[in-house]
């Protein structure tokens, strides 16, 4: 099946007003376009690599110039909800941050953007709190930024970043060199992340039966809104330590939207996944499978379900990782390996899934 048209299992994330059938149709005519303004590849801002990786690389006259731009969804509505705003720049830094790592860059500096309804100082300064942690905890700069109020354009406000990083043009990680047999170590996410909150808001709060923002989270000792604006983790210390002690790293997959499926963005042709040990799931995932009743394949296909990133190295550095992850304090768990496969699969065997492009369907 084509992604011209969404699967019985999409159906959900798009009534909730997410189309991402739609949106990859304009993508497509969007990257038509706008790669005709590419130099020649060897030239000064020759582009590395094609559009659709978790980030880019431009040749800076020998100098690799990565680039991440990215928001943070419609989690500002909940923070709205909470009137709570100060974690919500730690998620924009994150969710670029953790997208410019995937091609082994060092993160360096962050420009953010805030459009509002109606300016706040109060909301600003909550906002520039959480920017400032975040870039701590990833160790960049925030550079600069834009503050644009548009009344008749925005309802609340919108928060966005660019992050540049660098790296070496001959270190640039596509997963080119992967090999059967090569481990996925899962990093636990925090929770939701910064993904799939339009869903979350409509199964919990557009309902006959609407949840209260104080309901509480079986088993987390928290509130339903604590757990929707926990921040996302951000992972660049670990990896960049890992990228710099293990020899053996293929690739590096940030799990955002499109969920385990972002493990096949890579070049190698043959490389399937199977991910056979996932660990528990999150509550807060069972919660919204239940009260929305949303298939197990497209809980997969929008949401991390407990894992926020994956390193795939060679078997006999897994060790190695795991004791870079545990000193700085990060639950992994080794979770699968890689397949030779020519079809670029995602197995979930335990669930009965398997996954090409942006679907799961049964096996």
């Amino acid at each position: 099946m084509t992604t011209d048209h969404p699967t019985v299992s999409h159906l959900a994330y798009r009534d909730s007003g997410v189309d991402t059938d739609e949106a990859d149709i304009g993508l497509s005519r969007l990257v038509n376009r706008i790669t005709q303004t590419w130099p020649p590849r060897g030239s000064l801002g020759g582009v590395q690599l094609p559009i659709g990786y978790f980030a880019n690389v431009i040749d800076i006259g020998g100098i690799g110039l990565a680039i991440s731009t990215d928001g943070v969804g419609s989690k500002v509505i909940i923070a709205g909800l909470m009137q709570r705003y100060d974690t919500i720049g730690i998620d924009c830094v994150a969710m670029n941050v953790n997208d410019l790592i995937c091609v082994g860059a060092q993160p360096i500096s962050l420009v953010d953007y805030i459009a509002v309804e109606k300016a706040n100082a109060q909301i600003l300064e909550a906002v520039a709190i959480g920017l400032a942690e975040g870039a701590k905890e990833a160790g960049i700069s925030i550079a600069g930024g834009e503050i644009a109020q548009l009344e008749d354009v925005v309802q609340g406000f919108d928060l966005a970043g660019t992050a540049v990083g660098t790296v070496a043009l001959d270190k640039i990680l596509t997963g080119r060199h992967l090999e059967p047999g090569d481990r996925i170590i899962g990093i636990q996410s925090s929770g939701i992340h910064s993904n799939g909150l339009t869903l979350a808001r409509k199964v919990f709060f557009k309902r006959a039966d609407p949840l209260r923002l104080d309901h509480p989270v079986p088993g987390s000792g928290v509130t339903l809104g604590d757990e929707l604006l926990r921040p996302t983790l951000i992972y660049v210390r670990e990896v960049m330590e890992i990228l710099r002690q293990v020899p053996s790293v293929k690739s590096l997959a940030h799990i955002t939207s499109d969920g385990l499926l972002n493990l096949h963005r890579v070049e190698h042709p043959r490389a399937g996944f199977v991910i056979d040990e996932m660990p528990e799931t999150p509550e807060i995932f069972r919660m919204i499978q239940e009260y929305g009743n949303v298939s197990v394949a497209e809980m997969f296909e929008v949401y991390n379900m407990g894992v926020g990133f994956c390193v795939v190295v060679g078997e006999t550095d897994v060790g190695l990782v795991l004791s870079i992850l545990e000193k700085h304090k990060r639950k992994a768990w080794v979770i699968g390996k890689v397949i030779d496969d020519p079809t670029k699969g995602v197995y979930l065997p335990r669930q009965g899934l398997v996954g090409h492009k942006k679907r799961f369907h049964p096996a």
